[in-house]
């Protein structure tokens, strides 16, 4: 999570620069199947250490020859290598070409519907071909715009912070009205720095709407200062923004002195798992995600099931983890920071993956029965003896 401190201002530091962001994360937005194979020398030269053999790597797979290039179409897979690419590039502090990666990524994504009966829909998506638009989990879309604001900030760019900080509020209201998470700690992430955002752009009572949704999505630390400084310069309150003032100034909140400059440090770690397909037999699927299959459709699954026709559902999971990581440490001028808590990218991509996985097994059940009556429609209208209507009504059952 974002942290501050006060630092020496060395002479050569640039007035214009706001603030020091070491973003330590590594996003990995892998789809399944297909692409998960085709980003293996990726992943593989990333669990190596190797960022520049990443990004030739994912060059190669979108058939570019240098990074500065994007693919003549930027959706379905190639959509999913822009943005392993703009969290590799962020990485390796190209924060420009980080930047001109997300924008172009972001808009080639759709999110998911995960709004009730939209089975269909999101069936559509997770099952869909490479060719199509990439339908993103949320936690995917709003992280997207909170990274995306790191490159701005590092490169100076108020404005450009400010355009991710609107679209990550729009993305997050469009979230709330389809039944998705909005107050997460990915977006409390993104609010943060929104608020840091606003606050430097001298938008007082935005900043502080900002840092109020971002404590109601759990502890803050980092922002019981800045809040103490604020609060008293704007019109917006809430009981929790007066407990964070309240902190802020017991611990001696103030503007940084004559030759201090403030650093905000952005720091994560863990890297997301890349998806990975998944088989699990009927049975087990209508038990374990029984909540989020409609009544209908249990009942019609189960019918299937005990004929024989559906004995296996395939949806896409997420890749174990590949191994674990030491809790960071941060420090400036040699000093040790209390930074609150990190980002652990890895478990909140897999918290945020538990609560939507029980839709996404609800659409493979859709989607199987659907399948099923689609081959049944063909055999009966081909003639229950017909060796042509069973070969086609097997194919597309497969």
């Amino acid at each position: 999570m974002p942290a501050r401190a006060n630092a020496r201002r060395p002479p050569e530091a640039r007035p214009r620069r706001l603030a020091a962001l070491a973003a330590l994360f590594l996003p990995l937005w892998a789809g399944c199947g297909g692409h998960a194979a085709k980003t293996l020398a990726f992943r593989q030269a990333l669990d190596a250490g190797d960022f520049k053999q990443a990004v030739d790597e994912l060059n190669a797979a979108m058939d570019v020859s240098r990074a500065q290039d994007l693919p003549k179409e930027v959706q379905g897979d190639n959509a999913l290598l822009v943005l392993d690419r703009a969290s590799v590039q962020q990485a390796r502090r190209e924060f420009d070409l980080s930047r001109r990666d997300f924008q172009a990524a972001d808009k080639a994504l759709d999110v998911l519907d995960l709004s009730q009966n939209a089975s269909d829909t999101l069936a559509k998506y997770i099952f869909s071909d490479d060719a199509g638009r990439y339908a993103a989990p949320p936690y995917e879309k709003l992280l997207v715009n909170a990274l995306n604001m790191v490159n701005y900030l590092e490169l100076g760019d108020l404005n450009g912070a400010r355009v991710e900080a609107r679209r990550l509020s729009v993305t997050r209201q469009f979230l709330l009205t389809k039944g998705a998470k909005g107050d997460g700690s990915m977006f409390a992430l993104g609010a943060q720095l929104a608020g840091f955002t606003l606050e430097k752009s001298g938008e007082v009572d935005e900043a502080l709407r900002y840092y109020d949704e971002a404590l109601a999505a759990g502890p803050a630390p980092g922002l019981d200062v800045p809040i103490a400084r604020l609060l008293p310069r704007g019109n917006v309150k809430s009981p929790r923004l007066r407990e964070a003032a309240g902190r802020g100034a017991a611990a001696g909140g103030a503007e940084p002195a004559e030759g201090e400059g403030e650093v905000l440090i952005v720091l994560g770690y863990g890297r997301v798992p890349h998806k990975v397909p998944k088989r699990l037999p009927i049975g087990l699927a209508l038990t374990y995600f029984s909540g989020a299959i409609r009544p209908d459709d249990a009942v019609a699954a189960n019918k299937l099931a005990a004929q024989g026709l559906v004995t296996w559902i395939n949806y896409p999971s997420l890749a174990p983890e590949q191994g674990q990581y030491a809790d960071p440490v941060c420090a400036v001028d040699g000093r040790l920071i209390g930074h609150g808590p990190a980002v652990n990218l890895s478990q909140l991509v897999r918290d945020e993956w538990r609560e939507i996985e029980g839709k996404i097994v609800a659409s493979a059940i859709t989607r199987a029965i659907a399948r099923v009556a689609v081959g049944q429609g063909v055999e009966t209208a081909a003639g229950r003896d017909s060796i042509v209507g069973l070969l086609v009504s097997l194919g597309l059952q497969a």
